[in-house]
């Protein structure tokens, strides 16, 4: 499968968002309908993808000029009612549901881990829920681990954080 990847642009926006809907349209089944349309309708909403191509760097995944996976890196001093300031985090790490087990995830994760190294940041952080146990394991696989659990939407949610080293022998 011959995957690009690379940095997304405001011009990306729109299609990144049609994929937010789709990939996290996975998890409908996990929700009451009630949080399920909480839930979605922060992906709905067009300010969402706005404020994440302003604050923050995209990398995506294409497959024949089709954008098929996403995620978000902030750098800190953007804090939220999750994320410390002093934190970067990485945020709406998506795939198209028909190219999930080919690393991509993985990849993009790796991305924004590396562009948090490359600008010394100190530390990553994201969130997860108990609904997305392949994204927990992508997670613990480099080493994040879990500094706190909270509830959101009636779901366990945790906020893992990965301290970075700014030697070179990690």
């Amino acid at each position: 499968m011959n995957l690009k990847f690379r940095n997304g642009t405001i011009k990306d926006k729109d299609k990144l968002q049609e994929l937010g809907i789709l990939s996290y349209s996975q998890h409908q089944q996990a929700m009451t309908p009630e949080n399920w349309n909480k839930y979605s309708s922060f992906m709905s909403n067009p300010e969402t993808f706005t404020y994440l191509m302003n604050t923050s760097t995209c990398f995506l995944c294409e497959y024949e000029n089709e954008i098929i996976g996403m995620a978000f890196l902030v750098s800190n001093g953007h804090p939220t009612e999750l994320f410390e300031s002093e934190w970067s985090y990485i945020r709406m790490v998506g795939v198209h549901p028909d190219f999930g087990g080919n690393g991509i995830a993985k990849k993009l994760t790796q991305m924004c881990i590396d562009l948090a190294k490359e600008t010394n940041e100190s530390f990553v952080a994201l969130h997860t829920s108990e609904f997305m146990n392949t994204a927990k394991h992508i997670y613990e696989s480099f080493g994040f681990q879990v500094i706190r659990e909270l509830t959101r939407y009636d779901k366990k949610y945790w906020i893992y954080l990965l301290k970075l080293t700014t030697n070179d022998n990690n």
